[in-house]
């Protein structure tokens, strides 16, 4: 049985950079903060942790002061920068390229947009770290739309500008963007109102849906693996399943199951952007036991 990993699975440019820095941080500093997941996998904030990196949450980042604190690639709102200044937080941004571009747009787009009445969309999961740092570029104000379902909260009788959290799917936007199409059509209002596309996608993590999907397709079994938490995970993960039914989500060895592998002759392992190539490396080496 060949067991093979995806080449181009594993850490992105923003993840690997804020992992550097707290790295080389903690090679000085016995201890650093981090404000959220500094990645979505337990075992490589498990391995951070024991260098002496401690997840904190916003709450108690109000009531920190006199200290460091590492702001991951996610990104965040204006907000923390305000209650850093106040509370002598020295901050360590470590903030993505891709994400810190796409909150400049967004506020240039909002300072646009309320001067004629319109709205913001934001295609992405309410909650997640990077659409919490890009709704707080418009003051709060911008519609977060995760599914169809949440084009209630849309008035398309308005100018709508739509931007999109960098991690989702090409295709997932595309139908969303759409279905807004086919909406102001049905009302008569297509050439009316000012319905502007921003193309905010993360070339880097949207091309490897398709090169995954090759790589699915040529291997009898698929191990997924990546952190329940991570939202990009989950979207390549199903992009698996559709190639290759034998696809497995995975955290750990210990979620492998031996009849899996029942009469496969290639393995292939994969996973997120959030996936470390070590863990993605003890995975294949506890398959190649079998």
């Amino acid at each position: 049985m060949k067991v093979t990993i995806d080449e181009k699975s594993g850490f992105c440019f923003g993840v690997v950079y804020a992992i550097e820095m707290a790295e080389e941080i903690l090679k000085n500093d016995r201890k650093l903060y981090c404000l959220g997941d500094i990645v979505h996998n337990n075992k490589e904030i498990d391995r951070l942790s024991k260098l002496g990196l401690e997840i904190i949450d916003h709450d108690q980042l109000a009531n920190l002061s006199d200290c460091k604190i590492l702001i991951r690639a996610h990104g965040e709102p204006p907000s923390t920068y305000e209650i850093a200044l106040k509370n002598n937080i020295e901050l360590l941004d470590a903030s993505c390229p891709v994400v810190l571009k796409l909150q400049h747009q967004i506020k240039e787009g909002y300072e646009q947009i309320k001067n004629i009445d319109g709205q913001v969309i934001i295609f992405g999961k309410e909650g997640h770290a990077e659409v919490t740092g890009l709704v707080g570029q418009t003051e709060g104000k911008a519609i977060i739309v995760t599914t169809k379902d949440d084009l209630s909260k849309v008035n398309f009788e308005k100018p709508i500008y739509i931007y999109s959290q960098t991690t989702k799917s090409p295709a997932a936007f595309q139908n969303i963007i759409n279905i807004i199409k086919d909406k102001l059509i049905s009302i008569g209002k297509n050439d009316e109102l000012k319905f502007v596309v921003h193309d905010t996608l993360c070339r880097q993590v949207s091309g490897r849906e398709p090169q995954l999907k090759f790589f699915a397709s040529n291997n009898d079994v698929i191990i997924f693996v990546s952190g329940t938490k991570s939202s990009n995970g989950k979207m390549l993960f199903s992009s698996c399943k559709i190639e290759n039914k034998k696809s497995y989500f995975i955290s750990d060895i210990n979620e492998i199951q031996e009849e899996w592998f029942e009469n496969a002759l290639t393995v292939g392992i994969c996973g997120a952007t959030s996936t470390p190539r070590w863990l993605m490396e003890k995975v294949a080496k506890f398959i190649q036991k079998f």
